[in-house]
């Protein structure tokens, strides 16, 4: 998805405005994380705790929390290795949907319901979230809590982000953030250092939410005065089930269809920054796969194409970008709404992914990019990553030279617009 504003019709509901809004808002922090190169750290990792403690007396934190918390406190040099290596945007999508979405993981994601269909239950009508998404989301994160006894993938948060922000990834003031966000769930909330675990990234609990989420949302799902979603599955599931509804996430609402196009439709439409009805892309011979029906012609959803013309196309709705809320990676957010599905009993999706694509190399996708810019058809950083904005941009230079306009870049995009500016 690009950084422009996504258009949303005025017949759509406040609630998907909401969403948007919150979608813009997690797509400029990814992409400022995303698009920028991590910066040289300044100094060594002692004088950037004595040098943060400022920032964090600043934004309300005790002196005396802070000492406590990082006093002794070491640089996790593992970290480093890590940042660059998200299997989010380093994996083909596919791959990415098969090892997450395996029938070992929809096998215990089903047992994993069963046991805790009562809670799941309550909190789902709690809430007004459905409760297999919550459950999809728990298996894609913790294998439904099997990592979180694992001391090599959970450790202490304080350290972990102090080493993020240390690192200066390219993402500096959000992670620092997030570092005086654990800090405050230490002075205000009754953590300690050792107390408030997570991953290298700094996320916590059975759903794997940020310390900022647990200061703006942190949620009492079993009534017992406090909130420890490490230790308590309904408090995991209460709070991101408050998560998703401050995203705007709609009771009711499919995440979307998977669907096959006409042979001769036009892929100029597949665009995220239009919402458009369920009826306009039926009108154009969009069906939904293996005869089934749309349940409302009125939904607004856009067309996604994640790996072409060649492979499985769905009309998404705004629930798919409250996925994405979540974590921004396509990825991601295809893997849990397929869990979703998978763990009510659906199948795999129906149409083939391409496997034998040929991808460019990080040499061949900064060219790809250099030569969008020289066409006129990219605004973005030349940093050979590629994302939204570099497919949308692709995508219009193959509306220009009469190809289907799929924006899905291959190591054939690096041929054809070899051939362009040459």
């Amino acid at each position: 998805m690009s950084g422009k504003a996504i258009c949303v019709p005025a017949t759509v509901r406040r609630p998907v405005i909401l969403a948007v809004r919150k979608i813009i808002l997690a797509i400029a922090l990814c992409l400022a994380g995303l698009s920028t190169t991590s910066a040289t750290p300044l100094g060594s990792f002692e004088q950037f705790l004595q040098s943060f403690e400022a920032k964090a007396l600043q934004n309300g934190i005790s002196r005396d929390t802070y000492r406590k918390a990082t006093t002794g406190l070491t640089r996790d040099t593992s970290i480093a290795g890590l940042i660059s290596g998200q299997p989010e945007f380093t994996t083909p999508i596919w791959t990415y949907l098969e090892r997450r979405v395996s029938s070992s993981r929809i096998n215990r994601g089903r047992a994993a319901f069963a046991r805790n269909k009562s809670l799941f239950t309550a909190i789902g009508q709690r809430y007004s979230v459905d409760p297999y998404i919550l459950a999809a989301i728990w298996g894609i994160e913790t294998d439904y809590g099997a990592v979180l006894g694992n001391r090599n993938l959970i450790k202490p948060v304080v350290r972990s982000l102090a080493s993020l922000a240390f690192e200066r990834r390219g993402r500096v003031e959000q992670d620092e953030a997030e570092l005086i966000a654990a800090l405050r769930l230490i002075q205000d909330r009754g953590y300690t250092s050792q107390t408030l675990v997570g991953s290298w990234a700094g996320a916590v609990g059975h759903l794997q939410v940020t310390p900022s989420v647990l200061v703006a949302n942190a949620t009492d799902g079993n009534g017992d005065g406090k909130v420890d979603p490490h230790n308590s599955l309904a408090d995991a599931l209460a709070t991101s089930a408050v998560l998703l509804n401050s995203f705007g996430y709609q009771s009711g609402l499919d995440w979307g269809y998977e669907v096959q196009l006409p042979a001769d439709f036009d892929y100029a439409l597949a665009s995220r920054k239009d919402f458009r009805s369920v009826s306009f892309f039926a009108e154009r011979g969009v069906v939904r796969v293996a005869g089934r029906q749309f349940s409302n012609l009125a939904d607004q959803v856009f067309l996604y194409l994640p790996a072409g013309k060649h492979g499985p196309k769905f009309l998404m709705t705004p629930n798919y970008l409250v996925l994405k809320a979540y974590n921004f990676s396509d990825s991601y957010a295809l893997s849990v709404a397929h869990l979703t599905d998978r763990l009510k009993g659906s199948g795999p999706f129906i149409s083939d992914w391409p496997r034998n694509t040929k991808f460019p190399n990080l040499a061949q996708r900064t060219a790809i990019q250099q030569w969008l810019k020289e066409l006129g058809f990219y605004q973005g950083e030349v940093d050979g990553r590629i994302g939204p904005i570099t497919q949308e941009a692709y995508q219009m230079f193959q509306r220009s030279v009469g190809l289907p306009a799929d924006g899905f870049v291959t190591l054939g995009a690096y041929e054809r617009l070899r051939a362009a500016v040459q």
